[in-house]
């Protein structure tokens, strides 16, 4: 078969499936298997693809058919502007985050200042940042051990091994947070009586400890803020959100005497997804 061919009736098998892929996600899998950008597989639709590339490219069609992200199958996904390596061990980093990174770069922090990501995943948040801000040393926390391997992967593949370091840990509990001058996360805030509406691209594949929490996908959110109480004063806490839960998170700050509320930023579909805080 031809590469065209092989497009044509992949585009077909996708446009059946319930979850609605995009018809170019089989030219990402084709391209992935032959090694070949999308431009260079639509000038040459009509090569003949060899039985080997073609089992390949049909055992990932066939994964995707069942709902495998593609960022799993192609084993990475970019975040602000880099390929970052992925897995079923790691959340795929999405757009909305990326906001939270433009949020910390408006903020005046001190020279190489030091950072805390609590729930690193994929490390998309700490790399970039060590990248970002000259002379940042990051350390990034997480509960999961293959999670934390995949970010030493990311860390390596970018160069900021040696600024960026991993900690096995639950949330801060074990640092003291006093000794950073900026802590950011995307922790787990998806209500688990959610999952039935969410898409099983997500739900199935997709690690439930980075996704969910508690008390309506807020516990570990107040966890959070609870423990800013460790921050010296000043100290800028920046944290991703679910889109529904801005007025909670306004109604917990303002009891707080330590925390004041900053400013909350809205994602492109117009939730507001990224809170900034600060110590008192």
């Amino acid at each position: 078969m031809t590469i065209g061919e092989l497009l044509r009736a992949a585009r077909e098998r996708l446009a059946r499936t319930s979850f609605e892929p995009s018809p170019r996600e089989a030219s990402l899998l084709l391209g992935h298997v032959l090694g070949r950008g999308e431009a260079a597989l639509l000038a040459r639709r009509g090569e003949a693809v060899d039985d080997g590339a073609r089992h390949r490219f049909e055992a990932l069609l066939e994964r995707r058919l069942r709902g495998e992200p593609v960022a799993y199958l192609l084993g990475e996904r970019e975040f602000y502007g880099r390929p970052f390596r992925v897995d079923d061990r790691v959340l795929i980093p999405r757009p909305e985050t990326e906001h939270l990174v433009e949020a910390v770069l408006a903020l005046e922090l001190p020279a190489a200042p030091r950072v805390l990501d609590v729930g690193t995943g994929s490390g998309a948040i700490a790399v970039t940042l060590a990248l970002e801000i000259a002379g940042a040393r990051v350390v990034a926390s997480d509960l999961s051990l293959g999670g934390l391997e995949v970010f030493a992967a990311n860390a390596r593949r970018h160069g900021v091994a040696d600024r960026v370091h991993p900690l096995v840990g639950d949330l801060a509990a074990a640092l003291r947070l006093g000794a950073f001058d900026l802590v950011v996360s995307n922790p787990p805030y998806v209500d688990p009586g959610e999952a039935g509406r969410l898409s099983p691209e997500v739900v199935d594949f997709e690690p439930h400890l980075a996704l969910f929490a508690p008390d309506s996908g807020r516990s570990v959110v107040a966890r959070l803020i609870a423990a800013a109480s460790g921050l010296q004063r000043g100290t800028p806490l920046v944290i991703e959100i679910g889109y529904d839960q801005a007025a909670w998170l306004e109604e917990l700050v303002g009891g707080l005497a330590a925390l004041k509320l900053e400013g909350i930023v809205k994602d492109l579909a117009g939730y507001y997804r990224t809170v900034i805080l600060r110590r008192l």
